[in-house]
């Protein structure tokens, strides 16, 4: 990442079009077809070798989707009618399965350029269009340059002394070799319990020879309630998927469902317990999300919440020590103001002998050595070591990309001061430039094909309505983005989530400023606020 533009001649070979689209994951496979279908000349541009965006780069052991199959599709009749998953949270291989569907049905790739990534986009005033490089020494210079890198597309790596002098195979759960890892027998160490963590460590744990998870922060993690899908079970659920699809353009989150029309501070104690056990046997987000609405709201309802799942988690595992680190009698944070994961038997696996807990905050991490893991307590022999570690998120991957605005200024640099990010989709200074599930949308709190589909589709609609006037620019205005900004902190604070130390508040990445990433006022409620800017003809957009 430079911090200086350095003139490059385009040398004669750029390839002009009307729209890149950067990503093929779902935002960027929906803009892909939509735009084609509406006449536009697009191309999209993927680092992968195949579509998927995030699903191209999480294979690790365990890597699965944690929404239900039925939702983590595109709402389309004529692609979910041939389609179905055989699980009900289905993973990596299923994933990828899908894309494939996809491509075969919809001819993507012929407009995809793979194995190549984004390096660095200026914006020419004079002609008004873009000119994109990429790591293979392409040029393009596109009209609309459209970003679709999602929130976990920049893996993050820590700072461990001694990282590189390890000998045996160390990954990162995102850059996890293509042709697979055998863990059988291994002393495996697995860095952290957010959701790669999780799943890798329930794998590792029934093949590794030992075990040993690194957790810094207890995961509040939910059940998953994994079961297999014959034919009669996805022949009866997609008899509901008319109206499923229809209701989750209006939710929260992007799913089927929405939190009770209670609190769980108006209910009696019983009517509380039983909500809370009703929800629990659900499993999946529901006690998160589908739960009394003032769990984030509200701390005495927030602390019953985390006080049950404690209760519920503890019972699982059999040692009170190893149980108190992980389902601490007093929460480290507020219940749901970090994103659970969805597990299936990570609990249960402490109570195996082959299984360690190190708890970092107790004992930390002194250095990596060639052997193993020496923290304050000891040393750990390990044959791999595994980087659950997540993501520069929500921002990473757009400011890993010099993108140079009209002042001179990468978008990092604009945003070192903060994120400024008209209805998250735009930034004033960056002409012609759209991002989607990007900062301050509702990203983190949004089921992602309901988004791609939601976001792409006013995306789609708002280019079409300046190629249809002939108008040369659009951009945010700094009066827009600083209103939708103060919208975005307005939302947050009204609730628990800033008192949690999340990637949503970017609080993972050293350095990095601590600010909400995302509109957490409801998706239904964005697109609402999203339609009534366009009715008005863009309002927060100066066209020209």
């Amino acid at each position: 990442m430079s911090t200086t533009k350095a003139k490059r001649a385009d040398n004669g070979g750029a390839k002009e079009l009307d729209v890149l689209v950067v990503g093929a994951g779902f935002a960027g496979v929906y803009l892909l077809d939509r735009l084609r279908g509406m006449g536009m000349s697009v191309q999209a541009i993927e680092a992968g070798s195949g579509l998927g965006g995030v699903w191209y780069w999480n294979c690790y052991p365990g890597a699965r989707v944690d929404s239900p199959g039925p939702m983590y599709q595109f709402s389309r009749e004529d692609l979910w009618r041939d389609w179905k998953f055989t699980e009900l949270y289905p993973a990596w291989p299923e994933i990828r399965d899908y894309f494939h569907y996809l491509d075969e049905k919809l001819d993507l790739s012929r407009d995809i350029r793979f194995n190549a990534r984004v390096e660095e986009a200026e914006f020419d005033a004079a002609s008004n269009r873009w000119t994109v490089r990429s790591s293979d020494g392409s040029v393009i210079r596109p009209r609309y340059f459209v970003v679709c890198v999602g929130l976990g597309s920049k893996p993050y790596t820590p700072n461990l002394p001694g990282l590189s002098d390890f000998a045996g195979e160390r990954h990162h759960t995102a850059l996890w070799p293509q042709q697979g890892l055998d863990l059988a027998g291994k002393r495996v160490g697995v860095i952290g319990t957010g959701a790669s963590g999780v799943q890798v460590a329930q794998e590792a744990a029934a093949v590794a020879a030992q075990l040993t998870v690194f957790q810094r922060t207890p995961n509040l993690a939910l059940p998953m309630r994994q079961k297999r899908l014959d034919d009669d079970t996805i022949l009866r659920m997609k008899k509901g998927y008319p109206v499923a699809y229809e209701k989750r353009r209006t939710t929260l989150g992007g799913f089927d469902y929405q939190s009770l029309e209670k609190a769980a501070s108006e209910v009696s104690a019983e009517e509380r317990q039983a909500t809370f056990e009703r929800v629990w046997e659900i499993g999946g987000f529901a006690p998160w999300v589908g739960s009394f609405n003032d769990l984030l709201i509200d701390e005495q309802s927030n602390r019953a919440a985390y006080d049950f799942w404690r209760d519920k988690t503890r019972a699982r595992i059999k040692d009170p020590a190893i149980a108190e680190i992980l389902a601490p009698t007093e929460p480290i944070h507020p219940y749901g103001a970090k994103r659970p994961s969805l597990e299936q038997n990570f609990f249960d696996i402490f109570n195996q002998s082959n299984v360690s807990l190190v708890d970092l905050r107790n004992t930390p991490i002194e250095k990596v050595t060639r052997s193993g893991i020496k923290t304050t307590a000891g040393e750990y022999g390990l044959d791999v070591l595994v980087l659950a570690t997540g993501f520069d998120a929500v921002t990473g991957g757009l400011t890993s990309i010099d993108i140079w605005g009209t002042d001179g200024r990468t978008l990092k640099q604009k945003w070192a001061d903060g994120v400024r990010a008209h209805l998250g989709m735009a930034s004033a200074g960056y002409p012609n430039l759209l991002f989607v599930y990007g900062p301050h949308s509702p990203n983190a709190f949004a089921n992602g094909p309901t988004a791609a589909e939601l976001q792409g589709e006013w995306v789609a609609k708002m280019l079409d309505h300046v190629r249809g006037r002939n108008w040369a620019q659009f951009e945010a205005t700094v009066p827009a983005e600083e209103a939708w900004r103060a919208k975005v902190f307005e939302a947050v604070d009204a609730t628990l989530i800033p008192r949690a130390d999340s990637w949503w508040v970017g609080a993972n990445i050293p350095g990095k400023r601590r600010e909400m990433l995302a509109f957490a006022g409801g998706l239904g409620t964005y697109m609402a606020i999203c339609n009534e800017s366009a009715e008005r003809g863009y309002e927060g957009f100066s066209i020209g």
